[in-house]
């Protein structure tokens, strides 16, 4: 795959593309209906060669109109993001955020989260829609 892409020129010719632990990751992940989510987050990492630690971790939920996604960034933008939940056609409310969460078992990691403002109106049970701003005072 790395020759493929260093021919095209989308990478630089000393980069090297590993994909022989796609079986062994694979193992991690289930499938529930339309959402495809990492089951066992802190076996993925240990797998992966990355310390799991969740004050070096944030957890990134981003939505589109139909497609949620989640992934886990590691401070310092030393390592790539690992992609945890994928959805592509899941809105983003409530329920489907609060189902994500669950299904990554998020209070047993404890991850901080950094997500877009719409997420940040979803998760305290706002409606979604296009207000401009989020908090209910103002």
């Amino acid at each position: 795959m790395d020759s493929r892409l260093q021919g095209w020129n989308l990478i630089q010719q000393d980069v090297k593309c590993h994909t022989g632990k796609t079986s062994i990751v694979i193992t991690f992940f289930s499938n529930d209906g339309e959402l495809v989510y990492c089951n066992d987050a802190g076996g993925l990492l240990q797998e992966l060669g990355c310390i799991h630690s969740p004050e070096k971790l944030r957890l990134f939920v981003g939505s589109s109109k139909f497609c949620l996604k989640a992934v886990l960034l590691q401070n310092g933008n030393i390592n790539p993001l690992i992609p945890i939940v994928h959805s592509v056609n899941m809105k983003e409310t409530y329920e489907n955020t609060d189902l994500l969460l669950k299904a990554i078992r998020y209070p047993k990691y404890g991850w901080k989260i950094c997500e877009d403002i719409k997420i940040v109106r979803l998760l305290p049970g706002m409606k979604s829609g296009h207000t401009k701003l989020c908090c209910f005072l103002c």
